[in-house]
């Protein structure tokens, strides 16, 4: 419909985001309304400094009739946040500022029908603590779906789906299986089932080097395998397991609309080697899309007006149709 906005959080106060978010605005024209959750006073600060100049709107997120939000200015739900510097180090003070910018984007998710939810990046060592993998997961727990969602980079051309996320490599292995393989691909299939109405062709790797190990039992064997099987059997459209050295050869990878892998840079690694910054990570289970651009806060760049936008406008595209 066309008067559900994107509903986005700017996130981590000290990253690149709003940066590549005034170049997204500027680039683009959407026929949806933006409703961008920030401190104001940042807003304004950074978009001087950086020398753009963009409209908008404050709205109070308690009163919003969705039906009357303007396209052509930014809707602005403001956050208070204090800072000493616009361009400052990310550290733990940022913690309850995104605490409250997502609290107020589950609200307006819940309570009416949006396009979808963009987060900026957010700094997992301060944000979440160690409580939580990553994003994904702190949104699954907010919405009751703990267990039951799945990370997908998409891009049309190939996406790649890891069944373990913000994973220590030591710590995969006692992470996977057979059941929860099966429940990320059903997700993967519903996904592409409803947006596109095709059933995926998806390939899934091993854990191991050439899918092997120098022991008996492994989990190729234990737990890949028969999960392949068992999807076989239900009629999806599934391969594997492929080693995950050659599985991203053209040769291979055409065959495919998804790898899933067992863990984060097994599939992440190669997918931004050959899209860069053209993908955008989607959680799947939730009630609602929730997209976020394929980088993170890269302070390093704060301020420098050198950032690629190109994650964020694929994001807000995918959303604005």
């Amino acid at each position: 419909m066309k008067n559900e906005p994107i509903i986005i959080v700017a996130g981590e106060p000290y990253s690149i985001f709003l940066e590549i978010f005034f170049k997204s605005v500027k680039r683009n024209i959407f026929k949806k309304p933006i409703i961008l959750i920030v401190s104001h006073e940042l807003f304004i600060r950074q978009m001087k400094a950086l020398n753009y100049n963009l409209d908008f709107n404050i709205i109070n997120e308690k009163k919003i009739n969705f039906n009357k939000l303007s396209i052509k200015k930014i809707n602005i739900v403001n956050v208070d946040f204090v800072f000493r510097n616009i361009f400052d180090k990310i550290s733990k003070n940022s913690k309850n500022y995104i605490e409250q910018s997502f609290k107020i984007a589950i609200n307006l998710v819940k309570k009416n029908r949006s396009a979808g939810l963009i987060n900026g990046p957010i700094s997992k060592k301060h944000f979440l603590g160690g409580k939580f993998l990553g994003i994904t997961e702190y949104l699954a727990a907010k919405m009751n779906k703990k267990n039951k969602v799945a990370m997908l980079i998409f891009n049309k051309k190939l996406s790649v789906s890891p069944i373990t996320t913000h994973l220590s490599l030591k710590n995969v292995h006692k992470e996977l299986s057979k059941q929860k393989i099966i429940n990320h691909v059903h997700l993967i299939k519903e996904f592409y089932k409803k947006k596109f109405n095709i059933n995926p062709r998806i390939a899934i790797t091993g854990l191991n080097p050439h899918c092997e190990s120098n022991y008996k039992s492994s989990e190729e064997d234990l737990i890949i395998k028969p999960a392949i099987a068992y999807l076989i059997k239900k009629k999806y459209v599934v391969s594997g397991p492929f080693a995950a050295d050659t599985i991203f050869m053209k040769d291979q990878s055409k065959n495919f609309d998804v790898v899933i892998g067992m863990y984060h840079d097994q599939v992440l690694a190669p997918a931004k080697t050959i899209f860069g910054f053209n993908a955008i990570n989607i959680t799947l289970g939730l009630p609602f899309i929730r997209i976020s651009p394929d980088h993170g806060p890269n302070s390093k760049m704060l301020g420098k007006n050198l950032s690629s936008p190109e994650s964020l406008i694929q994001a807000l595209k995918f959303l604005d149709k």
